[in-house]
């Protein structure tokens, strides 16, 4: 028998409360199963979560669906970003449970431009200019439309 290893989904989370339009964002995309918001503590400029609007807190809880959406929605935006942001590499992650250093129980995935010359800051570390994370939005937003 196949275990269990997801979690109870808590419909007050943040990043449900976002999908619902209770607390504002910087939305680059969304769609059924999606939405793709600029992470307000990034880890490089252009740092992308996308999250499903399925009601699962961790990947084990997750329909193959919804994860084929999640993908399907990388596979959309990643070039996009990689030509906003001229990054050399793009990282795409994922964090299941606390050990592992999932912070908000909503699956979702970041995505990440990695950049030659640039370290990357630490996960969930560092708030950057939200004016500037506002503009870059939009570019993003109007080269995907």
């Amino acid at each position: 028998m196949k275990e269990n290893f997801g979690r109870d989904y808590d419909d007050q989370n943040i990043f449900s409360k976002i999908i619902k339009g209770e607390i504002p964002s910087y939305k680059v995309y969304e769609d059924e199963h999606t939405l793709v918001i600029m992470d307000i503590m990034p880890q490089s400029k252009g740092h992308l979560l996308i999250i499903t609007k399925e009601n699962s807190a961790t990947f084990f809880d997750l329909s193959i669906e919804a994860a084929q959406a999640c993908i399907k929605t990388a596979k959309l935006i990643a070039p996009y970003l990689m030509q906003l942001t001229k990054a050399d590499g793009l990282i795409i992650k994922q964090f299941n449970h606390e050990v592992a250093g999932q912070t908000v129980f909503q699956v979702h995935f970041h995505l990440i431009p990695v950049y030659a010359d640039k370290e990357m800051q630490a996960h969930a570390r560092h708030n950057v200019d939200m004016e500037e994370l506002k503009q870059f939005a939009e570019e993003l937003k109007n080269m995907i439309h």
